[in-house]
């Protein structure tokens, strides 16, 4: 049979010449002749498999047999099969069998269940019986085995911090652990009143006196080790000796450092029969005047001798005990020693900073007894406070200067009366007297001098002083200096708008003068660095700095100025708008108000006139006072202007009013001309008109206001109005309000124009 399975090969039915090119395609006739001899090998292979077949047909038939008796027997095997289910389902024992089975489950979970209560009366009854020995215990002065036994019923009732309850516990449960915690409680006011009656301070005999044994309600001869053991035992040692505790540091520690070393501790020690019965502490005040007062190595051995005291005739050298008590009161006798000893012999000056380091190195020596007593941790470094202050002496010495410093500074700023100020000469450079004057002074970048208060003086004073410091002290210190130099400065942009707010809101001297301090606080900072940073230490000039600062200060120099000015000028437009706008001045109320109003103007100007000239710079004085007059002269020729019809009159009128109030303002005029500090581009100096371009204008608005027709055209067509700042609009409006219409009106304002 393999050989009817081999594969066909194609070419080899074809003729051998057919062969010689396995490219070529197949012609019509090779496929003709293919497909015949392909049928003829088909009809082979089917012969063969015919004969095949024939040869084993006795082994096919055996096989077909075998087959047809396995599934014979396999469906008989399925019907015994079936007929047995349905005998089993037909007899109840089955179901019998079933039932007794659940009952027999069902006595058994109950037989479990009854043993598992029965488990839980007895521990009930347990715990019951051991919280009434407990009880009993502590009524006949057994302590350490009432204790003993609280311990265990903690663990048996599961009782925790976090009063966590399980609620599928029995209800029982609750009740025995409120039975426990009052069985609790009760122990622990006794065993607190046993430590109270154990360690007393007399306050007549001025001394800590401890008993050992000890008689309560009965319970007699019990000894403080007992207690101790107990409190121990029941987790709350440091609960009951937290009153000792307080005792000792109240009445012994305290005083010890109140009193420096004026006070010295003497223990004494009452033995019966080698038994101790009784220790003692007495604290005797010393009247010795040789002892130096504050002197760390008494101090340090008389809190030592104290500390022994404790560990000793207390917590009965008992490590865990002693190391309890130390938890207990080391802070807060570590910060007695800092607050009342080791602050106060900080050095003041750089100078006594080596005379420190021997409270340094008492304090080390100090730690250390401690640590070998166990009375404070060996690992713990939150224990070591006195260690790190001592240590860090510099930097508590620069932070007391820096507070000292601020405070200064603060002090000066808020006490300085900036109310009063003297008059000073400012044209004669040269006065004797001006020159004696603490509050004139020379400005660093700029020519002249000026008007400043006592306190910004005295803060620059405090501020080289500090930097002189800076230059002279370890890094740690210069840098603690230099951040208390900046923050001296910073204390006056903070302190005194406060302090002036009042002022600033008003026309005045004092704001005008804090104006001049800001000024000469950001020239004197811009100097601070070219005149001490070449000395200060390596590590501060990396990042020293003053620069940023300056701007601030000119600043707020500057928006106190311009605040001044507006409150001038809002006061000159109140003064101006009682004019309505000079109208109807030909007649004779209104004209009256208007000359009241131009009154009112100069009264105000002649007022800041007399505040700022002695204060300010010239040149300041000259910019601010040019910019109110500006507001002034603009705000009258708009008025003047926005007129749209003036009789004769009328025109002359305002032509006396204009007239009035420049007369009145020759002498300002003068002043301000005869200051040459500003300078155009081109080096030629300024006049007035250049500061006040209004001023100009408004001079020839006086002019204009009985100037023909003809002679108004022309000066426009000159340029020489234009000149003057008045507009093409302007000049038509008011050729309109004063001449009335006419050829000759109409002429003018074409030529006006330019269209004539």
């Amino acid at each position: 049979m393999d050989a009817l399975f081999d594969s066909i090969n194609v070419r080899e039915l074809l003729s051998a010449q057919d062969l010689s090119d396995p490219t070529t395609p197949l012609s019509s006739p090779d496929l003709r002749l293919l497909i015949q001899r392909l049928d003829s090998h088909s009809l082979q292979i089917k012969s063969k498999i015919q004969s095949y077949l024939l040869s084993h047909h006795q082994d096919f038939a055996n096989l077909f047999s075998v087959c047809n008796d396995a599934v014979t027997r396999s469906n008989q095997i399925s019907d015994d099969v079936v007929q047995l289910l349905s005998s089993i389902s037909d007899r109840p024992i089955e179901a019998e069998i079933g039932q007794v089975i659940k009952k027999m489950s069902a006595t058994t979970k109950e037989a479990r269940e009854k043993k598992a209560l029965l488990e839980l009366v007895r521990a009930i009854l347990a715990i019951s019986e051991k919280l009434k020995g407990a009880r009993e215990g502590l009524r006949n002065g057994r302590l350490r085995f009432a204790a003993e036994e609280l311990r265990e019923l903690k663990k048996a009732l599961r009782i925790s911090d976090d009063d966590c309850v399980d609620e599928r516990e029995p209800v029982v449960y609750s009740l025995l652990r409120k039975e426990w915690s009052e069985c609790f409680e009760e122990i622990q006011e006794v065993l607190v009143r046993f430590i109270g009656n154990a360690v007393r301070f007399e306050r007549e005999l001025n001394r800590i006196r401890v008993k050992y044994v000890l008689n309560i309600d009965g319970n007699d001869g019990i000894e403080l080790r007992t207690v101790l053991e107990a409190l121990d035992v029941v987790g709350i040692l440091d609960y009951g000796l937290a009153k000792v505790a307080d005792l000792m540091i109240k009445h012994v520690i305290s005083p010890g450092l109140n009193f420096g070393a004026s006070v010295s501790f003497v223990a004494e020690v009452n033995q019966d029969s080698k038994v101790l019965t009784e220790a003692k502490l007495n604290i005797v005040p010393s009247n010795d005047p040789k002892i130096e007062k504050m002197d760390g190595v008494t101090i340090y051995s008389g809190i030592i001798q104290v500390i022994k005291f404790i560990s000793n005739y207390i917590c009965l050298q008992d490590e865990s005990w002693i190391r309890c008590f130390g938890r207990l009161t080391w802070p807060r006798i570590s910060e007695l020693i800092i607050s009342k000893f080791l602050s106060k012999v900080v050095p003041e000056d750089a100078s006594k900073l080596t005379d420190f380091l021997k409270i340094i190195s008492c304090t080390s020596k100090f730690e250390t007894a401690l640590r070998e007593m166990k009375f404070i941790s060996t690992s713990d470094n939150k224990d070591n406070q006195l260690s790190n202050f001592a240590e860090n002496v510099e930097v508590h010495f620069a932070s007391r200067k820096k507070t000292e410093i601020l405070a200064k500074a603060r002090n000066l700023l808020l006490q300085c009366d900036f109310s009063t100020l003297h008059e000073y000469p400012r044209n004669n450079k040269n006065d004797r007297d001006a020159a004696k004057s603490p509050e004139l002074v020379d400005l660093l970048f700029l020519s002249g001098r000026c008007v400043v208060s006592k306190a910004a003086i005295e803060l620059m004073k405090l501020v080289h002083q500090t930097l002189q410091d800076v230059c002279v002290s370890s890094p740690r210190v210069a840098l603690e200096f230099y951040q208390a130099a900046r923050d001296a400065l910073l204390l006056y942009e903070v302190v005194v708008p406060v302090k002036l707010e009042r002022q600033l809101d008003g026309i005045n001297q004092v704001a005008v003068l804090m104006h001049n301090d800001c000024f000469y606080l950001s020239q004197e900072i811009l100097g601070l660095a070219f005149e001490y940073r070449s000395d200060f230490p390596s590590s501060i000039k990396e990042h020293a700095m003053f620069v940023d600062m300056a701007p601030r200060f000119h600043l707020m120099a500057e928006e106190i100025l311009q605040r001044q000015i507006q409150h001038v000028i809002r006061s000159l437009r109140e003064a101006l708008d009682g004019a309505d706008g000079f109208q109807n001045t030909h007649e004779r109320q209104q004209f009256q108000s208007a000359n009241l109003s131009i009154d009112q103007v100069v009264f105000i100007l002649d007022k800041v006139r007399l505040i700022w000239e002695p204060i300010l710079l010239p040149s300041t004085y000259k910019r601010s006072i040019c910019v109110v007059l500006e507001s002034v002269f603009s705000r009258v020729t708009k008025d003047v202007l926005l007129l749209d019809d003036m009789a004769a009159e009328e025109t002359l009128q305002l032509q006396s009013l204009i007239h009035l109030m420049l007369e009145s303002l020759i002498s300002l005029l003068e002043s301000l001309a005869a200051i040459q500090v500003e300078k155009s581009q081109e080096g030629i100096a300024c006049t007035i008109d250049d500061f006040i371009p209004s001023l100009y204008k408004i001079r020839k608005l006086a002019e204009l206001l009985d100037m023909p027709l003809k002679s108004i055209t022309a000066a426009w067509e000159s340029g020489e109005l234009r000149s003057c700042g008045f507009t093409l609009s302007e000049v038509e409006d008011f050729i309109k309000a004063i001449f009335a219409d006419s050829p000759l009106r109409k002429e003018c304002l074409a030529r006006i124009k330019g269209d004539w």
